[in-house]
């Protein structure tokens, strides 16, 4: 499936890779400075972005009350404006997630380009592995918290039902130029997905293997070494520790997407034992969100390629 895929599946060396990807302390060199200041621009605003997700409340008691009351205009026009700016926020998310699938199209293009080999490129380029493993790291965050949030749907629901009403009665609707009918159909097809981050993430790097025939994901090292004793050693903080396990589940997810034949499979180079060992291994408050996320939202975990072994690591 081209390069990145050795990347994932370390056909390049015997053994896989042997660097260390240092997620502390990587910093651009002038090569990388270009393709890491445009993908900065959106990182910089993705913490932004999970704060306002967690703090999304939704606008359920005033849809409740503008349905069971149809007459009561003063209740339908309540609602209406409760969920007028929560769809402003709606809006935001979907369009932060068209810039996270541009900047990571520009990191797959970056670290498989020629000459050098996918691996090369993970240990020169260390800057632009850490930001892929930040969109990777944002993308199992945002698909968590939207998971846990039906108010999202909820009101994104009504607000179209409503808008659709105003439109037959030819009434005027405030917001109506925010979200286009356009719009509204692509906002939709997002957060109908159950995981919208890693749908709009997988789909960019398959198009990019069929565009560019060249696969960019990330090292199984980041699946086996990076979370051994000796690379733990390493950190100082013990947050990258937590970092570097939502990376490893994110890998995991996004390549068993991308890969025809996904990651559980026999044939995967992956170390999925050691992956879900890793897991297990801590305290379980900690990673039940990570462990349901390799459970629910991966694709092949229930193919018959799968070994019984895995399927009941993971039960």
């Amino acid at each position: 499936m081209g390069n990145l895929l050795k990347v994932l599946t370390c056909t390049d060396l015997e053994q896989g890779p042997n660097f260390f990807l240092d997620f502390e302390n990587a910093q651009p060199t002038e090569s990388e400075k270009e393709i890491y200041n445009q993908v900065n621009v959106v990182l910089k605003d993705a913490e932004g972005i999970l704060e306002d997700l967690q703090s999304y409340r939704g606008a359920g008691h005033e849809i409740r009350e503008a349905i069971q009351h149809p007459a009561d205009e003063k209740l339908q026009e309540k609602a209406w404006g409760a969920v007028v700016p929560l769809v402003g926020k709606l809006k935001k998310f979907y369009e932060f997630s068209q810039r996270l699938e541009a900047a990571l199209r520009g990191l797959l293009g970056a670290l498989t380009s020629t000459p050098y080999s996918p691996t090369q490129h993970l240990e020169r380029e260390q800057a632009l592995a850490k930001q892929f493993a930040e969109i990777l790291h944002f993308t199992l965050r945002f698909d968590e918290l939207k998971m846990t949030n039906p108010a999202i749907q909820n009101d994104f629901s009504y607000y179209r039902r409503t808008l659709s009403r105003m439109r037959i009665n030819n009434v005027p609707a405030e917001g109506e130029n925010e979200v286009n009918n356009e719009l509204a159909n692509r906002m939709s097809l997002f957060y109908a997905e159950a995981t919208p981050m890693l749908k709009t993430l997988s789909d960019a790097t398959t198009k990019f293997v069929s565009e560019a025939a060249a696969l960019c994901c990330y090292s199984s090292s980041c699946c086996r070494r990076d979370l051994s004793k000796e690379y733990r050693s390493r950190f100082t903080n013990e947050e990258t520790v937590s970092f570097c396990l939502r990376v490893m589940v994110g890998v995991i997810i996004l390549y068993d997407h991308v890969h025809p034949v996904g990651a559980f499979a026999k044939t995967s180079k992956i170390d999925m034992k050691g992956c879900i060992k890793v897991l297990k291994d801590q305290p379980p408050n900690s990673v039940e969100g990570l462990l349901n996320a390799l459970r629910y939202t991966t694709k092949h975990l229930n193919d018959e390629t799968t070994s019984k072994q895995i399927k009941s690591m993971l039960q």
